[in-house]
């Protein structure tokens, strides 16, 4: 904006009224030409020339950087809840029945060993069960009621009222086939309460000669012999060849609809990779073989039946099966030949490879349980 003198001055000059001077009219086209400011300019601003096309890709970068890194967090945060799922899976299917201890540390009863203390809960009937980590079968009883081999009827309930013996789970796991994990049964080892004594005493003299319980150094002695595949399969197969314990047996429990052909096969690739072990001399051992194939030209198994592998005092082997109907559980068969449960007792305890890896490392542990505790005393208090 021009001011009022320099628009006189202006007048002046542009009229060449006399007596105005060169000079002065020089002065007034100077100060014209000083004040007279290019319009659309502020004093002391720049001009800033916006680029309308620059600004709309710079936005357009912004949001796309922004939802791909939000795309990334996601992603991240699905792939680190699967690997912990993973993770978790994978803690119990090595022990499914760990309990987790809240005591503090300097509690003697939160050591490591503490900790792999079965979990026993109660059913609606009071009775005591230990939890499996399948959600199938979730439950194995603590003590299951068991009746002599002889007792049984394969056509009748008869055994309800024969005389029975009390068994007492050690340990149990799930067994798994092929490189996808899948779950085929869950599997648990019981022993006759009255015979763990005769087991917990072997044990602890084989580790201290003179001792009545073992201190926790000797106890992970006998844990590393018998997880170790050579020493593990060594142990149990001299003391199932000498009958200790003298009863014991497996409980088997599908998770999925199988059948006994299926079960079968396995059990028979077991005592066929455990035949050396126990003495394989000739025909004798392939008729017994046969004659334990023959136990299970049956149907189908579904889900959560029950199949009992039971071994006497004589090495035995009966196989009785209980499908959920009224007549209970059923004798399938017997097979003479100690060595036949011998080796799929083997196939379970001990070795390089064994059925179920979860199983071995509960049986082992519960095997550490009666060994912490004087000899004679864990028939009352064996979880």
């Amino acid at each position: 904006m021009i001011s009022r003198p320099a628009i006189r001055l202006q007048a002046v000059v542009r009229s060449g009224q006399p007596g105005v001077s060169a000079v002065t009219r020089a002065s007034c086209l100077g100060r014209r030409t000083f004040s007279l400011r290019p319009q659309g300019s502020a004093p002391g601003r720049p001009v800033e020339k916006l680029n309308v096309d620059r600004l709309s890709e710079r936005a357009q970068q912004y949001h796309r950087n922004r939802q791909l890194f939000l795309l990334s967090g996601a992603v991240a945060g699905a792939i680190a809840f699967l690997y912990t799922g993973w993770k978790l899976k994978e803690a119990l299917a090595r022990n499914p029945t760990r309990l987790d201890s809240s005591l503090p540390s300097t509690d003697p009863l939160a050591s490591a060993e503490a900790a792999d203390r079965k979990v026993v809960v109660h059913d609606d009937r009071g009775h005591e069960m230990v939890a499996t980590g399948n959600s199938t079968v979730p439950h194995f009883p603590r003590t299951i009621e068991l009746p002599l081999s002889s007792s049984y009827a394969s056509d009748s309930s008869a055994t309800s009222t024969a005389p029975t013996t009390e068994y007492s789970l050690v340990g149990l796991g799930l067994r798994s086939v092929s490189f996808l994990g899948i779950q085929v049964y869950v599997v648990g080892y019981y022993v006759a309460t009255s015979d763990i004594a005769a087991l917990q005493s072997t044990l602890i003299k084989r580790v201290n000669a003179i001792a009545t319980t073992l201190v926790p150094g000797e106890r992970d002695q006998l844990r590393s012999a018998l997880l170790d595949p050579a020493q593990g399969e060594e142990i149990w197969n001299e003391l199932l060849e000498r009958g200790i314990p003298a009863r014991s047996a497996f409980r088997v429990v599908p998770v999925r609809d199988t059948d006994f052909h299926h079960l079968r096969d396995g059990f028979v690739r077991a005592i066929q990779a455990k035949s050396a072990a126990v003495g394989d001399h000739g025909d004798d051992f392939g008729k017994s073989v046969a004659d334990f194939r023959g136990l299970f030209n049956r149907g189908s198994v579904p889900k959560r039946k029950e199949l009992l592998l039971l071994r006497d005092g004589q090495g035995r082997l009966s196989v009785v099966y209980d499908d959920g109907r009224k007549a209970g559980r059923q004798l399938l068969g017997t097979v003479e030949d100690e060595r036949i449960s011998r080796a799929l007792w083997l196939n379970y305890l001990a070795g390089k490879k064994v059925a179920s890896e979860p199983a071995r490392k509960s049986i082992v542990e519960g095997i550490m349980e009666f060994v912490e505790r004087p000899v004679g005393t864990v028939a009352t208090q064996v979880l």
